[in-house]
């Protein structure tokens, strides 16, 4: 088996390894999900290659991604929203002070709160098996007895574990999960909430990195998606990678590494070498270079891989189609400031030298209402950016000591909503850019 260090450039000598052998399986495609079947896969005694996404607690246990070099801060506070009348929102895993947060808006909100936690916390554990399990899918035709035998199987014990979950659940959080599931989640919050500040800034986890609004069919489901997670046994828990995300990568591909995955980086594959019969036997690179294996996966988009990577002619015409026009538009624009000192809020003047809690946490701008968040997604409907975007703050240099000079603060903007091909100009037009830009340093500045 083969065992190199990761690395982040290719070379000669990786390239020659790769046509030397038959590899057991080959992964194509950078991020963590690629790199985690890597690991995975040479875990299990496969000879395996790597060429060049929110981690399940699961694979951060399995992998011993922590004795591999991730180190993750816990955020607490989680989040904060100023509000442009003087007053602010602090939320965060501590419960004594969310009802005291929450009850300077709603004394009523600040009782139902926990309630409204508890609900998705017990959602999130009757998740929890799902996510962490193959989906069952479609045998070929032409499969072996052996192997319709396995799959029937196999999915005999998924529907079986849902069953189980399902009668764990109840009838009555049954019929509430499914509620929220197919819910708008402005109705899920309307239900719940008063106060305009924190059903928006709850709102903001079921929108976040799409193109829909919070009256959006579905979105009730993503509420409830982005407290799926943990940190080191902490369910709900928020936190900060240490190093940034490219530790993220690096531990999984010293995992991989360990357990023999081969890695190479900068290794372009053009096309994936197809038998007559249709099955994948490797991959042809950019350099003309064949690396022959028995498996190869791809963590490319669908897109790129079937329509790029596969030839066309072992495709079917209403599969290519459905492929073709998948919608990947994004409605998210990332911008990355390095600042010489800490950002400083009128409505949250409290006595911290230095950072104080209000920047810890995802710091929430333009998102006051649903209504605001609403408006927001509108413009970008109508091909324009939001005039009043949606902005989510961090600051992880205030826990991350190694990714800034002392004194000195890595601040990160993620915002909606903005078109990628606005009516209105175009991205490519640095002036357009920094209007933009502008526009969301204003909105800050408020």
């Amino acid at each position: 088996m083969w065992r190199r260090s990761f690395n982040t450039s290719s070379n000669a000598g990786a390239i020659r390894v790769l046509k030397e052998k038959k590899w057991d399986a080959l992964v194509i495609g950078g991020g963590h999900n690629g790199l985690t079947a890597a690991a995975y896969l040479a875990r299990g005694g496969l000879s395996l290659h790597y060429l060049q996404g929110l981690l399940r607690p699961s694979i951060t246990r399995e992998l011993e991604l922590a004795r591999h070099g991730l180190k993750l801060l816990k955020r607490s506070p989680s989040s904060f929203t100023p509000c442009l009348d003087g007053r602010y929102l602090l939320l965060g895993p501590n419960k004594e002070l969310n009802h005291s947060e929450i009850s300077k808006f709603s004394k009523r909100d600040a009782d139902v709160y926990p309630r409204y936690e508890n609900q998705l916390e017990n959602f999130s554990k009757f998740m929890d098996p799902l996510l962490d399990s193959p989906t069952p899918e479609s045998l070929q035709s032409n499969s072996s007895v052996k192997d319709h035998f396995h799959d029937k199987i196999s999915k005999s014990a998924f529907w079986a574990c849902l069953l189980q979950q399902a009668i764990s659940l109840g009838q009555k959080d049954m019929v509430d999960f499914m509620d929220l599931s197919l819910s708008l989640a402005s109705k899920v919050l309307n239900n719940w909430f008063e106060t305009d500040v924190l059903k928006a800034t709850l709102a903001t986890n079921a929108v976040i990195g799409s193109t829909a609004c919070v009256s959006t069919p579905g979105t009730g489901y993503v509420l409830l998606h982005h407290v799926t997670g943990e940190t080191d046994g902490d369910r709900g828990i928020l936190a900060y990678v240490e190093g940034g995300m490219d530790s993220v990568s690096k531990a999984i591909g010293n995992a991989a590494t360990e357990a023999g995955a081969h890695i190479v980086t900068g290794a372009e594959v053009s096309q994936l070498v197809t038998e007559d019969s249709g099955i994948v036997s490797g991959v042809l690179m950019a350099d003309g270079t064949r690396v022959q294996s028995s498996i190869v996966l791809s963590n490319a988009t669908p897109y790129k891989t079937f329509m790029e990577l596969v030839p066309s002619s072992f495709l079917p015409d209403d599969f290519l189609r459905s492929i073709k026009y998948s919608d990947y538009s994004s409605g998210t624009t990332k911008i990355n400031l390095a600042v010489d000192k800490l950002p400083e809020f009128y409505c949250c003047k409290l006595s911290h030298p230095d950072a104080g809690p209000q920047h810890v946490g995802t710091i929430h701008i333009g998102s006051e209402s649903m209504e605001e968040i609403n408006s927001a997604s509108q413009d970008a409907v109508n091909g324009v950016p939001s005039q009043r975007p949606v902005i989510e703050m961090t600051i992880p240099s205030v826990l991350d000591k190694t990714i800034s000079p002392p004194g000195k603060h890595v601040v990160n903007l993620f915002i909606q909503y903005t078109p990628y091909k606005p009516s209105n100009g175009s991205w490519e037009d640095p002036a357009y850019r920094e209007s933009f830009a502008k526009r969301c340093v204003n909105l800050i500045d408020e």
